[in-house]
């Protein structure tokens, strides 16, 4: 034993003399003293290990180096095989591998190693030591925590906190020692609130409402109106349909049209009618599989049929079936867990415990569907839902029947017509083979799949056999009958479960062709997640209950951080799409959890989140920025203040429809063809489809009723998803390709030109008419600077369309909108340009 000790001590003298030259490095020691007194492992710690160790020592057995996980407490507090020291001893730094290894200048020993291009800071080092010494103590990652309401915080300034938010948020910034920004002026919010709301600028008249409206419950009755406008489906329903990845095409070379529209439509009504959003996770995921479940609820499951369908020439339609089912599950993982579940496709997660044998569990649940991957039914891939009336389904379903044995009657009489060997087809009979110039093709199939047109043929050279040609008549005549009906039915792509269910193995590398037969696989859920509960019929519906229970600590989580981000510009998790390891610390984690808890309570009521956020002072501050926030919290991470947000470009175009008075105002139906440059579909598609622009209200509808080719977007938009996976965090940039499109495209240029005769016919005088211009853009009156700047601008622009008149009658007369003949060209193009100035300032863009 004392031969052990001193053997242990010689060591641990050793290390201090060779590893740390007897102390810590200066820079490890400075960062140590200012080290918080106790370190956290997932909010320090974690992080670290993670970003740097991971990839190495972490969850993937197959990657792993070393033999050493980094990830399981158990495995690097026992000594390693022939390893001279513990990976780490709990209490003593200084007797671990870890440490010495992150401290060492040999550069083959140093870990990370110096060819992997990454490093630690000195006080990230300082954070490993102080842990070890504080025992090393490992936690469950905080996301798979399940949240709890911890009691709201006390605060110096009370008076500030209108509800539970506003006690977390001042609680940090009274940690960091900022104030909150005072309420912004009422002009601001309440464009700031519609926009968020409804997607569009407030009128005139709701501006002028609000701020004329004294009463102390004015903002909350402006709240309640918004939320029970109808528009507020139309605008919930654009993030959801990025999320859903929704195209009204298929995508690849071929890109075949498809119409989805209808569960477009009922996402709009879903959010109009505050649906839970449990029920709202349910029906879209599993409506199919419900007891008696309705059209609509089997509509819904339309949003796992979304993505991209692969019909080019040579593709392969198992590869395809199998490449679906992997967009179903990482679009799941992404949506509801937030989490990165592609990387398991391949191999063992290399950061987060979902080995690849249960990515193929999770597989399992969207494994069972009809999809074939090749099966065409008028270019809709079955499984599909039939939308149309009750009288046409049952006339439809009455000839199917009657089809039905005309057909089985034509295939018992062919085989007296074509008698050949039992189990072979008509077409190999000597009649069929000897009849000239008869496409035997047609005979090789059944009755049943024959067209009206094959019918003719057959018909055409054995109209001589009354009795066959009898039938064929027959058959030419109600097949027919059935295509034509069957072409007025709209069919959805929908989601069912086959009766006999498919096996599902893992596949090698995620190639569909690479079934390992030997690891069968069956539907289940992570390990790191709560088990499903006892004695339930484990399916696609349990699973999706399972998604929304009280037991599952992401999906409320996820949810509530993606639309915190729509109104604040980020979620509490900066990373939306991943709260694993690898993903951002949540910056109010307790505030997540009261609103996660909250959320589920309410019963998913979403307009109640929405509700509870936008009346706290923390929404209703000013977004003026202030030398303290910006010393303090350059990103505005703790919400001393209000977020500035480049509107999207879908929700500027509205804004433009919307201020000309041009929007048709309708809720749902078919998509439509507003304006777009030549060419652009020809292009993308070697000349075989043609963009069909539509005329009249249909250009002037709200852009989320615009037909959407997955293989080049609408033109008008740009920051967009392209809809061909699932997003869920909007990029919104500012570049000069934006500025092009919102001061030249057809839609506002227009919009500028109807906004400018509505200005014109409304006053007589040029100030007059700026100022209502001006007002109506912006919801405030101008300055006197600002007027000034724009009468000089107007007056230099009436000047040089008297020198180019050709090119001020194409400004009146841009677009379809008919001109107003009573009106100057000259003043009309003068006051378009005037408009397009308006619709492309920094306020007009831009949600303060």
């Amino acid at each position: 034993m004392n031969h052990k000790k001193l053997m242990l001590n010689f060591l641990v003298i050793l290390f201090l003399i060779t590893g740390c030259n007897s102390e810590l490095p200066d820079g490890v020691k400075l960062k140590y003293q200012a080290l918080p007194e106790t370190v956290d492992f997932n909010f320090h710690v974690r992080p670290i290990l993670s970003d740097r160790c991971f990839h190495c020592h972490g969850p993937d057995e197959n990657g792993r180096k070393a033999d050493l996980r980094l990830d399981v407490r158990a495995d690097v507090i026992s000594k390693g095989h022939d390893k001279e020291l513990f990976t780490i001893k709990p209490g003593k730094p200084w007797e671990s591998n870890l440490i010495r290894r992150i401290l060492t200048e040999k550069e083959e020993e140093l870990m990370p190693p110096p060819d992997s291009k990454l490093y630690l800071t000195d006080e990230e080092k300082a954070i490993l030591i102080k842990w070890i010494e504080q025992g090393a103590a490992y936690k469950e990652h905080w996301a798979y925590i399940l949240p709890k309401k911890v009691a709201l915080p006390k605060l110096k300034l009370n008076t500030w906190a209108r509800n539970e938010i506003d006690f977390f948020v001042g609680e940090k910034l009274e940690k960091i020692g900022i104030e909150p920004s005072s309420e912004a002026d009422k002009t601001t919010l309440i464009r700031r609130l519609t926009f968020d709301l409804i997607g569009l600028p407030p009128s005139l008249e709701d501006v002028a409402f609000f701020i004329n409206d004294t009463t102390e419950n004015a903002y909350e009755m402006l709240v309640d109106r918004l939320l029970a406008s109808p528009r507020f489906g139309e605008r919930w329903a654009w993030e959801w349909l990025d999320v859903a990845r929704y195209s009204d095409t298929n995508g690849f070379q071929g890109d075949y049209s498809r119409d989805m529209w209808p569960w477009r439509d009922w996402v709009i009504q879903a959010f109009n009618d505050n649906m839970p959003y449990d029920d709202f996770t349910v029906k879209q995921l599993a409506g199919d599989l419900l007891p008696n479940p309705t059209k609509k609820d089997i509509l819904a499951t339309a949003f796992n049929r979304n993505h991209p369908y692969n019909t080019e020439g040579g593709s392969i339609p198992e590869e395809t079936r199998v490449v679906n089912v992997f967009d179903r599950v990482e679009t799941t993982g992404t949506v509801w867990l937030g989490l990165t579940l592609e990387c398991a496709r391949c191999h063992d997660h290399k950061f987060d415990a979902v080995s690849q044998k249960e990515y193929y569990q999770l597989f399992d649940y969207f494994n069972q569907t009809s999809e074939e991957g090749g099966v065409w039914m008028n270019k809709k891939i079955k499984p599909v839902l039939n939308i149309c009336t009750p009288e046409k389904e049952k006339e439809i379903e009455q000839l199917e029947n009657y089809l039905e044995g005309l057909y089985a009657d034509i295939d018992k009489a062919e085989l007296q017509v074509f008698p050949r060997e039992l189990g072979l087809p008509s077409s190999e009979s000597k009649i069929a083979k000897s009849t000239k110039n008869l496409n035997r093709r047609i005979l090789s199939s059944s009755a049943n799949n024959r067209s009206a047109g094959d019918y003719k043929s057959l018909l055409s050279y054995f109209n001589h056999w009354d009795d066959y040609a009898s039938l064929l008549r027959k058959a030419i005549e109600n097949t027919g009958k059935l295509q034509e009906l069957d072409s007025e039915i709209l069919r959805v792509m929908v989601m069912d479960e086959k009766e006999e269910a498919r096996q599902t193995f893992v596949l090698n590398r995620g190639s569909y062709d690479g079934p390992l037969f030997d690891q069968e696989v069956f539907r289940n859920v992570p390990e790191v997640l709560p088990a499903l509960p006892d004695g339930i019929k484990n399916n696609r519906l349990a699973f999706a209950q399972w998604l929304v229970s009280k037991e599952q600590p992401l999906t409320s989580r996820v949810t509530v951080n993606r639309y915190w981000q729509s109104f604040f510009g980020k979620g509490f998790v900066k990373t939306a799409d991943d709260f694993g390891v690898q993903g951002a610390l949540p910056t109010h984690p307790e505030l997540l959890d009261w609103l996660s808890v909250d959320f589920q309570e309410s019963g998913w009521d979403l307009k109640a989140l929405f509700k509870k956020i936008v009346m706290s002072s923390t929404y209703r501050q000013s977004s003026k920025v202030h030398e303290k926030h910006l010393k303090l919290d350059p990103e505005n991470k703790f919400l001393a203040r209000a977020t500035r947000m480049r509107l999207p470009s879908w929700m500027l175009r509205d804004q433009a429809l919307a201020l000309s008075g041009l929007m048709v105002d309708s809720l749902g139906g078919k998509p439509v063809k507003p304006y777009q440059p030549k060419g652009i579909w020809e292009d993308a598609t070697f000349g075989k489809i043609t963009y069909n622009q539509d005329h009249g209200d249909a250009l002037y509808r709200r852009t989320l009723y615009t037909f959407w080719r997955r293989i080049v977007g609408p033109t008008v938009l740009f920051d967009n998803s392209t809809r061909l996976k699932t997003m869920v965090k909007p990029q919104l940039t500012n570049t000069p390709l934006h500025a092009l499109t919102t001061l030249n495209d057809i839609t506002y240029m227009e919009a500028a030109r109807v906004l400018a005769t509505n200005t014109i016919k409304s006053n007589a005088k040029d100030k007059d008419r700026i100022l209502k211009m001006f007002t109506t853009v912006t919801s405030r009156k101008p300055i006197v600077a600002e007027l000034e700047i724009f009468q000089d601008r107007l007056i230099q622009l009436q000047q040089e369309f008297r020198k180019k008149r050709e090119e001020a009658l194409k400004i009146a007369t841009i677009g379809e909108f008919p001109m107003d003949e009573s009106l100057d060209f000259i003043e009309l193009a003068s006051y378009t340009v005037l408009g397009s100035i308006m619709l492309n300032l920094d306020e007009t863009i831009t949600r303060q």
